[in-house]
């Protein structure tokens, strides 16, 4: 089938809910993807933030084909191979360069997406407090933030643009500007005994990637505990050594009591997952919250894969050198200011009067795949295989553009 009559397809039997590219990807290897016509094209959004190991990883094919021939999906009534051992991975990594003193054990619940994994993390902690019989309802959260589009999690996203069409939202959440220390201290000491816990991005993604500061987080820490609550940290975008760590909340000094994650814990298969300490955790039981698909056969396979090469200390030190210097030459073109992030979650914004989803079209037509977040901000998140070299590509492509 033609390119044409596949658009012509999705147009007519899909819902409009993505402004598409003008292109068909068909195949993909590492740092780069194809389109129908044979182009090539350096991917620096990487499925946005998804294909950590890069595209079709062979070690990830290889555990998705094989786990495929031999069960696909028995549901969470049955225990199944390596999830035991996936539950283990994230445990590990979760304690990652902590001192002693925070270590714990962690147990993790699997879904198939962010969003699901934050839905969860609410609950949880919403269980936690009427366990605790505190009779608190109320979650913190900052403002731009992103959680998701379910209705729980988008009414978590401190956006009103995003929430106007769907009201009523579910209530329960109070917002503070990122990095405001009276605001924050304004919000518990006027809520008191009603805080259920407070979620963050410690570092937002969809809004340009913008991190909190190390002092907000930990006094953010430091009053959720205080006020009987727990704080939860959503690493859907900046975990999986996205930052070079293997969870963004580590580059803060913080730990926080439930963590939720997705995009490249699988390279690609859908899967998500929720990690809370286990005597937070074991506030659910059975029936109380639940997924058919949530950690399957395939998705198990597939993590067990990406999480193996993941934690690979190279590639965290790849991770650390290519976004640095990805960072430093962005901040070498003159359009360009305001260069932030960590690691390969790096965000600018350019000059008045440059467009960025313009700059966006133009790169596409050159061969590299960016992503705007808002009209004069670019957000790079590629496959974190990325290369010295693949930079160097971009910031020729974005020195013709912005010539």
């Amino acid at each position: 089938m033609s390119f044409e009559e596949e658009k012509e397809l999705e147009n007519k039997y899909v819902m409009h809910t993505f402004g598409r590219m003008p292109l068909e990807l068909v195949r993909g290897d590492g740092m780069y993807v194809w389109d129908s016509t044979g182009k090539k094209y350096t991917d620096f959004l990487g499925g946005i933030a998804v294909c950590a190991l890069g595209h079709c990883n062979k070690e990830v094919v290889k555990a998705i084909q094989d786990q495929a021939a031999k069960l696909m999906h028995v549901s969470n009534f049955f225990y199944i191979e390596n999830r035991g051992e996936v539950a283990k991975q994230i445990n590990d990594l979760l304690n990652s360069g902590a001192s002693e003193d925070n270590q714990y054990t962690w147990q993790t619940f699997f879904g198939n997406s962010g969003a699901e994994a934050n839905e969860c993390a609410l609950k949880l902690a919403r269980m936690h407090a009427y366990k605790k019989k505190s009779g608190a309802t109320k979650v913190v959260i900052l403002d731009r933030s992103f959680h998701g589009r379910t209705i729980e999690t988008l009414a978590a996203t401190a956006q009103p643009e995003k929430q106007e069409a769907f009201q009523p939202m579910p209530g329960g959440f109070l917002t503070v500007p990122m990095n405001d220390m009276q605001a924050l201290h304004d919000v518990f000491a006027q809520n008191k005994g009603q805080i259920v816990g407070m979620m963050v991005e410690c570092i937002q993604g969809e809004s340009g990637v913008h991190p909190c500061t190390a002092e907000f987080l930990q006094e953010a820490v430091k009053l959720t505990h205080q006020a009987g609550g727990v704080f939860i940290c959503d690493e859907v975008q900046c975990g999986m050594f996205r930052t070079g760590k293997a969870f963004g909340f580590q580059n803060f000094g913080i730990v926080p009591d439930i963590v939720s994650m997705a995009k490249g814990i699988a390279n690609g298969f859908p899967m998500g997952a929720c990690a809370a300490k286990e005597e937070i955790a074991q506030d659910f039981g059975p029936g109380d919250h639940g997924s058919t698909f949530g950690g399957s056969n395939l998705a198990i396979a597939a993590a067990h894969a990406t999480l193996s090469q993941l934690a690979k200390p190279e590639l965290a030190q790849n991770v650390q050198e290519v976004g640095a210097y990805l960072r430093a030459q962005l901040e070498g073109i003159p359009a360009v200011h305001d260069v932030r992030g960590y690691g390969l979650i790096v965000g600018c914004d350019l000059e008045d009067g440059i467009n960025a989803p313009d700059v966006v079209s133009k790169a596409c037509e050159k061969g590299f795949i960016l992503n705007a977040t808002g009209p004069h901000t670019l957000r790079f998140i590629p496959p974190l295989i990325c290369e010295k070299t693949n930079v160097d590509g971009l910031i020729q492509t974005l020195k013709e553009i912005l010539a």
